[in-house]
Order: structure tokens, then sequence, then C-alpha cells
């Protein structure tokens, strides 16, 4: 008997939102359009310098795992997340935020170690472009002691965030619960999550990818690095190295699919694009509820498509809980 539909792991962040200038970014001298882990020092040092910015600054806890349980669970999954907050207002937050959105979690988060719970500066251009700048905290620290092998047994699918790449400890934790989620036959999703991490931790996730997961998420250009090529046609092929089926996010140009058996290209609505963070994390949530739910890969890729549109033409990384509902009602009339 499954009594979660979607078992998560991944970075516990405290994310800030702010609107900047591609100009503001070149005097920081952030990266554009990609994640880049930072120390506590330089994060505040990038705070500071945007105190003028604050005043308009979003808060909402986050991570990319998160927001992708966090949406299937507004769409209506039963989920569980694993994840590590330290001691503070900031981890106090993060797991009342969790509560409300009714993601379960260990027992053992509730007593959390001291130290700083992790923090994200998103910094939004005009062009909807995000670029973000990470203190992972004590999210640095998460390991095999966060999973929960009861409830990965109790669960129908899993889904591991990519990011986990970057901290020793916490690949470990990716490979030992893709390793738990086999050893009782529940399914395995991965997100590459960044371009960066594919450049930089290319090896470190091909070890957490293992044999190959039964549903892999990137973005094109993730899928491209990933696969030393310039041609999505080519890294269409060799991904199938790596996974049972993909799906590659293309921006507006909708999604790629594959089922392992059949391609599929679903469109994407034309939306004026505001804030492309979180979009594919609200892909993959909207995903795995659709298949969770026995729709075809089509129709899955369909309403992911739609649900990422609607996060890019608003502010912050997940949409209201109203409209996920919503969402669903389109789909249902479609």
């Amino acid at each position: 008997m499954h009594q979660y539909d979607l078992y998560g792991i991944g970075a516990a962040l405290l994310d800030t939102e702010i609107e900047v200038s591609d100009s503001d970014l070149q005097s920081l001298g952030v990266d554009k359009g990609v994640m880049t882990l930072v120390d506590d020092q330089r994060q505040q040092q990038l705070v500071d310098d945007l105190k003028d910015h604050l005043v308009t600054a979003s808060h909402a806890c986050g991570g990319s795992g998160a927001n992708t349980v966090i949406a299937a669970s507004y769409f209506g999954l039963d989920t569980f997340y694993s994840c590590k907050v330290a001691a503070d207002d900031n981890g106090d937050f993060y797991r009342n935020n969790l509560a409300a959105a009714g993601v379960d979690y260990p027992a053992a988060l509730r007593s959390a170690d001291a130290g700083t719970t992790g923090k994200c500066l998103v910094l939004i251009t005009p062009d909807a472009e995000r670029s973000m700048n990470t203190f992972l905290g004590i999210s640095a620290e998460l390991s095999v002691t966060e999973v929960d092998p009861e409830s990965i047994a109790r669960s129908r699918w899993t889904y591991i965030e990519g990011y986990l790449v970057s901290s020793p400890s916490g690949r470990a934790a990716a490979i030992e619960l893709r390793e738990q989620a086999e050893s009782c036959g529940v399914k395995t999703a991965l997100s590459l999550s960044d371009p960066m991490m594919v450049q930089l931790f290319h090896d470190g996730l091909k070890e957490m990818l293992g044999s190959g997961v039964d549903l892999l998420f990137c973005n094109r250009e993730e899928a491209l690095k990933f696969c030393g090529t310039e041609s999505l046609d080519e890294a269409s092929q060799v991904l199938r190295q790596y996974c049972r089926a993909f799906a590659v996010t293309l921006g507006a140009d909708g999604a790629l699919l594959w089922d392992g058996e059949r391609e599929y290209r679903v469109a994407a609505p034309a939306v004026k694009a505001v804030d492309t963070n979180g979009a594919g994390d609200m892909f993959a949530g909207a995903f795995l509820y659709g298949i969770n739910r026995e729709m075809s890969f089509e129709e899955a890729g369909e309403l992911a498509c739609r649900a990422a549109a609607q996060v890019v033409s608003q502010f912050g990384p997940r949409l209201r809980p109203e409209q996920h509902g919503a969402l669903l009602t389109q789909t249902a009339s479609a």
C-alpha cells in the first residue's frame, strides 16, 4: 500500500528574489542565468550592495526539489520531502511552509542542529532570466542520515534534485535514495538542475544516475552540455543511455519527451515571461502529478508546459495554491 505518491530530496533554501538590471549583475560580478555557490560572506556582500532593492524583495521556502514537491502536493499528490534545516528562524519558517503546502517530512527535521539554514539570492533581470547565488549553509551537510527508507518503500515515485551533486554527502544521499528505491521497486526521477552543475560535476551526476533512472528531467542547455553536443537530436539519443524516459524543456518552444518508445514534441502557451525562476521545477512537479494520475506522457507534458508558462508569467518560483486547481480544470476541459 502506497502512502506517498512522491518522495523528494534536495537542499532546503530560503529564497529571496530581487529585480535587478543587467548592469547590476555586471557591477556585482554575478554570472547571469546560472546557479553559483557562494559562501556566507559573499552572499551578505551582495545583500548589502542591493540594500536599496530589498524593499521589493519576496521571500519563500525554496530549493529546486522543494519547489517541485510542493507543486506536486498542490496539484493533489501525497508527498514527502527530505532536507536539512538549522535551528534558526529560517528553519522554522521552512518547516511551517512545507506543512502549509501539505508536504510531510522526517521527524528529525523538527529537532534541527545548530547552524544556518541555506539561503538563495535570486536576481531577476528585465528579460526574465534568473541568476542565483546560493549559500547552502547546513544543507551542505545533508547526508544519508536524512534518507528515510520506510517512507521511500511506501512511495510510488522518488525525485532527486541534481544540485545535490555539489556536496559529497548530498551526492551520497542521492545515490542512497536511488538504490533504496530500486531495491523495493519504487520508480526514480532525477533533474540535472542547472547548466553549471552539469559543467562542473558531470561525472558526479553520472554516478547519481547509476545504471539509469526511470525519468530524467533537464532543459535544452543541460542536455547539450551533459551529452557533449550542440545537436538536440544527438542529445536525445545519448540521454537514453542514462534513463528509461526523459523530458527536456525547451522554454518558449515547449518540451521534447521520450516515453521509452516514442518521442513527442509538446508546445508551450505563448506568454510574456517576467521571471523564469522555478519554471523547470514546476514543469517537473506538474509532469510527475500527471503520470501519477495515469495521464499519458503527452498529456502530462501538456499540463507541465501550461504550468511552467504560468510560473514564468508572474514573479516567484511557485504558483498560488488555487492556480494549480485552475490548471487541472483547463486540462479536463481541453
